[in-house]
């Protein structure tokens, strides 16, 4: 899909119908439920080496984000270090996922995370209020007090404490598996 051919971010429904929430929305959550942040705003990345830029002045955990399924209809969003390589067969085997691991295809991103390509980030499972979708962050991550993460939108980044997007993700019930790629 061309970049141009992307939906607009703001006007994804979800499975239940509902409009999901924007990147205003789930910056208001997070100030209704206390969690400090930044927000920058910037042209739309939609890969790791366009946002490369935007880091020299930033201090902390940078991600790249994968919505995965396997076979089974389950779901995950995969959280790693922006410069982890790792193949899918290896990733559903670490985390004893039967089925074997794919790219979720765009209607379920949206249907589920509210999101569009390009998007994806631990913070739309606020939008799964089905506790469809699981979370898997790399455990390398938890080793900055930062991390930057999308508002649900590619031109926006949000930096939080680590400790809280774990926090927050356990809030709504999506408690992170944390996983050591490096053992």
């Amino acid at each position: 899909m061309a970049h141009a051919d992307r939906p607009d971010p703001d006007s994804v429904v979800l499975l239940d119908g509902s409009k999901a929430a924007t990147a205003d929305d789930i910056c208001q959550q997070l100030d209704v439920d206390g969690v400090s942040f930044e927000r920058f705003f910037h042209e739309p990345i939609f890969t790791v080496d366009q946002g490369r830029h935007l880091q020299a002045n930033w201090v902390g955990g940078f991600v790249k984000n994968l919505f995965l399924r396997n076979k089974k209809g389950q779901m995950w969003v995969v959280v790693l270090e922006q410069d982890r390589h790792i193949d899918l067969k290896s990733l559903a085997k670490r985390l004893g996922i039967s089925g074997g691991l794919s790219f979720a295809s765009t209607e379920r991103m949206m249907q589920y995370l509210g999101v569009v390509p390009g998007s994806v980030t631990a913070l739309a499972v606020l939008n799964d209020k089905s506790v469809a979708v699981s979370v898997v962050i790399d455990q390398s991550l938890l080793a900055f007090e930062n991390i930057y993460v999308h508002p649900c939108r590619n031109d926006q980044t949000l930096k939080m404490a680590t400790a809280d997007l774990l926090e927050l993700l356990a809030r709504y019930g999506h408690p992170a598996t944390i996983v050591d790629f490096d053992a």
